[in-house]
């Protein structure tokens, strides 16, 4: 990673995680995946997650074969943007699987241009924590790596504390995306992280708690030395929607003086914000429907032409529609409908 990339990451970067456009016959949409990564850069993104879980891992299966074509077609619309502004934009690239595939899919990835790798522990329950520590080594000896604390309902597990000390003792581990869902796991990343000397960059990955971790700063005393850590940004499922208005309060979040008494509206705001999340990531249904939830929101604006999966049987939950009716009435300043419709008005002048 280059130092400008590097310090946007390490300063704080808001990244939303990239879903996967699909025509009616589940095939890739070029023309719409495109259209989305132009609205995400237009709505003042700092990056993308590209090959994720939301991005839906069944790109790699051999049947699909998307993972490069995905990679290919996003990273150019990223170096497209980068040459038209000037503006440094963040490409993150899913890394998942055993050594080898990982090492295979890190080495990818650097080819395109991305500029780090968000390392998935998902699929691999049965191998111990030093395979998982080998593993990262070998990923960041080809690409800076973004740790991740996966939440253990979509496929993660539970790690200890010295597990994260060791990770964050790796050169090449860059940040951490906390995605544990848990307060007390989110602490462990947070503590291992002072304890190494805060140089990884601590990002939310808990949907469930946005503003309010962005909100906390972490403070520990160690060894006689009090240390500080925050979440200096977000990898974020939930910011692949309402993208813009999410770009507004990150801003204004990180905009606030350290220290300063957190306005009591921002209390409001991340009560809101979760309320939203658990009705686009289905959670009374244990998240069966998250992909098919956002999706859902993409399509009622118009960015995509449909709900459709790669799995056919991934599809909204029963009564998930009317929960996200419920939560578009209950918090009408948190969607960004207005900033779609003026965007694709103008995609459309342009022919795009």
């Amino acid at each position: 990673m280059n130092s400008e990339k590097r310090a946007l990451l390490c300063g704080g970067a808001f990244l939303p995680a990239m879903p996967l456009a699909l025509d009616e016959n589940r095939k890739f949409d070029e023309i719409a995946q495109r259209r989305l990564i132009r609205y995400y850069l237009a709505a003042g993104v700092d990056g993308v997650a590209v090959g994720v879980h939301t991005t839906q891992f069944e790109i790699r299966l051999p049947e699909i074969n998307l993972f490069e074509t995905v990679l290919r077609v996003c990273m150019d619309e990223i170096h497209q943007y980068e040459e038209k502004t000037g503006r440094a934009v963040l490409a993150v690239a899913g890394v998942c699987g055993p050594i080898e595939q990982a090492v295979g899919e890190a080495r990818l990835a650097k080819s395109l241009g991305y500029d780090a790798g968000l390392l998935s522990p998902g699929g691999l329950s049965d191998r111990d924590e030093a395979y998982l520590i080998e593993r990262t080594r070998a990923v960041a000896d080809i690409l800076d790596v973004v740790g991740f604390y996966l939440q253990t309902a979509v496929g993660g597990r539970v790690f200890t504390y010295d597990y994260w000390r060791q990770i964050c003792e790796i050169p090449g581990v860059a940040a951490i995306k906390c995605a544990a869902f848990d307060r007390y796991l989110t602490l462990d990343v947070a503590r291992a992280i002072a304890a190494t000397g805060g140089r990884v960059a601590l990002y939310t990955g808990n949907d469930d708690s946005i503003v309010t971790d962005l909100l906390t700063e972490y403070q520990f005393v160690i060894d006689g030395d009090e240390k500080k850590v925050r979440c200096v940004g977000g990898l974020l499922g939930h910011w692949c929607v309402w993208t813009h208005t999410a770009v507004q309060y990150f801003r204004a979040i990180r905009a606030l003086e350290p220290g300063a008494p957190v306005p009591a509206s921002y209390l409001t705001l991340a009560a809101q914000v979760t309320d939203a999340n658990s009705a686009f990531f289905d959670t009374r249904n244990n998240f069966s429907g998250c992909i098919a939830g956002v999706h859902e929101v993409l399509r009622r604006q118009g960015l995509f032409a449909g709900i459709w999966c790669l799995n056919p049987d991934e599809t909204l939950s029963p009564g998930q529609s009317k929960e996200i009716d419920r939560v578009y009435a209950m918090y009408p300043k948190l969607n960004d409908d207005a900033f779609v419709a003026d965007f694709l008005a103008k995609e459309q002048e342009m022919g795009a």
